[in-house]
C-alpha cells in the first residue's frame, strides 16, 4: 500500500497557502506571495512521506506506454496501493486513494490491467471522486517494433462528464534501449464516448500519440517522464508524469511524482481544465 496524497488545483485558490497551528498569520501570508510554488511544493512534501507497499520492477508505475518485458520478467505481476490523509484543526479534510494494477505475459503478448480510485472529502462533504478502469495489449514484433491497443473507462467529478470511454489502437517503436536511456514512442487512431452531464453523449474520434522516457541517473536512481496527446474535434487532452526514484534497498525505494491532466476545452460545469497530483511515496519492489 502506498499513502499518496493528492493535490487538485479545484481545492486550492489561487494566492492562498494552508496555515499552520500556531503559525501567524502575517508569516504566512508573505512566504506565500513570495513564493507560492515552493510553499506548495514544501507543505506537500512534508505532509505525503509515509510508508508504502508498491509494484513489482515490470509493473513499476506502466502510465501510457509500458515498456517492453525483460528476458527475464516474471510471468505474472502486480501491484496494490492504498493511500489515507486525514486533516483536522482549520480543516477537516480527508483523502482516499486506491489503485491496482495487474501484468502478464503470454509468448509476445503483454496484458496490463489497471484500477483506480481516489475521494477527496471536506468537512464531511465529498469534494472530488475520480474512478479509472483501463484494459491494454502490447504485441512485440521484430526488432524495436510493437502494436498496442486499450481501452479505459474513467469518471470524475466536477469535470463536467458523467463518464468517458476510450478506445485506441496503433503502432508503437522503441527508439532508445541503452543502459542509460530508454525511449519509446507509439501513436494512432482510436474512438471516444463521451457522456455529458444532462446531455446526450458523444461519439468522437480521437488521434493519440505519446511517449515514454527513462534516464538512469546512477545505480541506484532514476528519471521517468511520460506524456500522452488526446486530440478530438472538440478539444485536446494532454496527460504527463514526471517521477524520480531512487533505491534505498535492494527492494525499497523513495519516490517522488507530479501528474497533470489539461484538457483543452472541457464542458461548461468543469470547475477548471488542470488537475494535478504531487506525491511522495515509499517504493517496494518484489
Amino acid at each position: 500500500m502506498i499513502p499518496h496524497f493528492p493535490h487538485s488545483d479545484r481545492h486550492c485558490p489561487d494566492g492562498q497557502a494552508p496555515r499552520r497551528a500556531g503559525q501567524p498569520a502575517g508569516a504566512i501570508q508573505e512566504l506565500a506571495a513570495s513564493r507560492p510554488s515552493r510553499l506548495l511544493q514544501l507543505v506537500l512534501l512534508a505532509g505525503t512521506l509515509g510508508a508504502a507497499i508498491a509494484s513489482s520492477p515490470v509493473m513499476a508505475y506502466p502510465f501510457y506506454a509500458p515498456p517492453k518485458a525483460k528476458p527475464d520478467a516474471p510471468t505474472l505481476s502486480g501491484d496494490a496501493e492504498l493511500g489515507y490523509t486525514r486533516l483536522s484543526g482549520n480543516t477537516n479534510s480527508q483523502t482516499l486513494i486506491a489503485k491496482t494494477r495487474l501484468a502478464w505475459l503470454t509468448d509476445d503478448w503483454l496484458h496490463t490491467l489497471r484500477l483506480e480510485a481516489r475521494t477527496v472529502s471536506e468537512d464531511e462533504e465529498t469534494e472530488d471522486e475520480h474512478y479509472l478502469a483501463s484494459w491494454r495489449e502490447r504485441y512485440d514484433l521484430s526488432g524495436p517494433h510493437y502494436l498496442f491497443g486499450f481501452t479505459r473507462w474513467e469518471r470524475e467529478r466536477d469535470s463536467g462528464y458523467d463518464r468517458q470511454l476510450t478506445a485506441i489502437g496503433g503502432y508503437g517503436r522503441q527508439l532508445l534501449d541503452d543502459p542509460a536511456h530508454q525511449l519509446s514512442l507509439e501513436a494512432g487512431p482510436g474512438y471516444r464516448d463521451d457522456r455529458v452531464e444532462d446531455q446526450a453523449s458523444q461519439q468522437l474520434p480521437v488521434a493519440y500519440g505519446a511517449m515514454d522516457y527513462r534516464f538512469t541517473l546512477s545505480d541506484t536512481g532514476y528519471f521517468e517522464q511520460q506524456m500522452s496527446v488526446e486530440t478530438t474535434s472538440e478539444n485536446t487532452t494532454v496527460r504527463s508524469l514526471s517521477a524520480i526514484t531512487s533505491k534505498l534497498t535492494s527492494r525499497l525505494a523513495l519516490r517522488l511524482s507530479h501528474e497533470i491532466k489539461h484538457n483543452s476545452q472541457p464542458p461548461d460545469s468543469a470547475e477548471t481544465r488542470t488537475d494535478t497530483t504531487t506525491s511522495a511515496s515509499l517504493q517496494l519492489s518484489w
